[in-house]
């Protein structure tokens, strides 16, 4: 069954956005910006703060006094979900509404897949996935399918009935949508499939095609080269394009660049420039972006949010290519190094200077560099809870031999939603599923303080903190409105929200 690791760009296929030129950097799920809310029955117009919910399906300019000119432009991240080639159907389209007669629907209510009809086989089981609202009040709808950067409170399945499951599937950072991070939100769902080893389908590997991907040596420069590569090359290379997120990166390397050189391309702090072919965010995972990056001895591998498990190519990139992250993001990030010398963690050094230090001294000194290589050079990967994940893990990463993670999402809603309907057939009651709050957490944002010369004012570094917090509300409103089960507007939610 042919797969990829990621589907496709889905806002410039579907919806024609427009994603700017430049480097990629990760996508803006919410924006704060000052408006002017009329909330009926709560005295007269108010001024809030308010976290404009921007799904990847609403992202759209808006006008903020924050902006240039009066707006305030908000940029979409390149780094999507490659293509995926789906199981084969057993039926065509056409023939849809004889499939549903007999097997449960998995309706996505984001329209992830885009597929208006599809009858999949999940080993010996058969469910019918579809994303045609239609099928809201079908007798056969099981459950309801969310991706949750989309997941948006002005569209959801109520009233909910006994027997409608969520499936929620989110793999990316906690600032495309922060209120999904909260109990009162996460423990909605019955299914989860994100990055948390927790999940129900954890994806913390998401990122990384494998044990050879690790070992393989393409791209490794001997040392000797990279020592002459020296004379016109930083030893440290940054490649970020999405500035300011809510691990508050830039602030550290600003930082860091006063006690060591760094080559920085991309949009944030960017002091040299990539040949100009390689300037399209597409151009990340080519093989002539990689060799540039492989000449360095180090790469700033820094997370856009911190959380446990959360860990991007921005790891697991250097590590195949044989260059040193310094890494900082994920406080869970040794359960899964290959070895505890692949990578050197900021979370160690009391302050950028320390660091710079310790990095000044393994680019002086061979033999204290090859000890975070070794591994590499090799081909030992010592971390047994990284090897059991990658073999066990029910879905591949370009890989035409094994389904993609959106495939083994679906079939391990449509394989439980079957044993329970083989439980009821037998009189029994069925197995009730539900999603803990382990299974998507993040502690609130927090800002580097280092030097009173670092620029503050900045809108969005700044913004991070009180979103999370207001999302704390968000999270308690929407529950209380869910557990009403019944439709609500937009305006109701939001007065719920600042409710005095």
């Amino acid at each position: 069954m042919p797969s990829q690791a990621h589907p496709e760009p889905r806002n410039s296929i579907l919806h024609g956005d427009h994603v700017p030129a430049g480097m990629a950097g990760e996508e803006i799920g919410t924006q704060m910006v000052p408006r002017r809310e009329v909330l009926s029955g709560h005295g007269p117009t108010r001024e809030h703060l308010v976290v404009v919910e921007l799904g990847k399906f609403e992202r759209r300019q808006f006008k903020s006094s924050s902006g240039q000119n009066g707006h305030a432009k908000v940029e979409e991240e390149p780094k999507h979900l490659y293509p995926l080639l789906k199981k084969e159907a057993l039926t065509l389209n056409g023939e849809k509404t004889a499939g549903t007669d007999s097997h449960p629907v998995m309706l996505w209510w984001s329209p992830l897949t885009g597929e208006t009809g599809r009858l999949g086989q999940c080993g010996a089981d058969a469910c019918f996935f579809t994303i045609n609202r239609t099928y809201l009040h079908h007798p056969m709808t099981k459950a309801f399918l969310f991706y949750g950067t989309d997941f948006n409170i002005d569209s959801l399945p109520l009233p909910r009935r006994a027997h409608h499951d969520w499936g929620l599937f989110h793999e990316e950072s906690p600032k495309n949508n922060y209120k999904l991070f909260h109990q009162p939100v996460i423990t909605l769902f019955n299914y989860t499939a994100t990055f948390s080893r927790h999940s129900h389908l954890p994806l913390t590997t998401q990122y990384l095609e494998g044990v050879e991907a690790l070992k393989s040596l393409r791209y490794l420069l001997p040392l000797q080269s990279k020592n002459s590569l020296r004379r016109r090359l930083a030893p440290l290379v940054y490649v970020q394009s999405d500035c300011d997120p809510p691990s508050d990166r830039d602030s550290y390397v600003r930082e860091l660049m006063t006690y060591i050189e760094v080559d920085s391309y991309g949009e944030c702090l960017r002091n040299k420039d990539l040949p100009q072919p390689l300037k399209n965010p597409a151009s990340m995972d080519t093989d002539s972006f990689y060799r540039i990056i492989a000449q360095y001895k180090f790469i700033l591998a820094f997370e856009n949010a911190v959380c446990d498990d959360y860990i991007t190519e921005k790891l697991w990139r250097p590590l195949k290519l044989g260059v040193v992250p310094v890494y900082y993001g994920s406080p869970t990030v040794t359960d899964w190094l290959p070895s505890s010398r692949s990578a050197i963690l900021v979370s160690e050094f009391a302050h950028p200077r320390d660091l710079a230090s310790y990095l000044r001294r393994l680019d002086y000194d061979d033999t204290l560099y090859k000890a975070h290589i070794d591994w590499k050079l090799h081909g030992e990967i010592s971390n047994q809870r990284l090897l059991t994940a990658l073999r066990e893990r029910p879905w591949g990463v370009q890989d035409i031999n094994q389904d993609n993670y959106i495939d083994a999402f679906e079939c391990m809603v449509c394989n439980r939603v079957w044993a329970n309907l083989r439980l009821q057939e037998k009189g029994l009651p069925p197995k009730k599923w539900e999603a803990e709050v382990t299974h998507l957490s993040c502690p609130e944002p927090t800002a580097f303080a280092f030097s009173p010369l670092a620029p503050r004012g900045n809108t969005l570094r700044e913004m991070w903190i009180p979103s999370f917090q207001q999302s704390k509300r968000e999270a308690q409103a929407l529950r209380w409105l869910v557990d009403r089960n019944q439709n609500f507007s937009v305006r109701e939610f939001w007065a719920l929200v600042f409710k005095d």
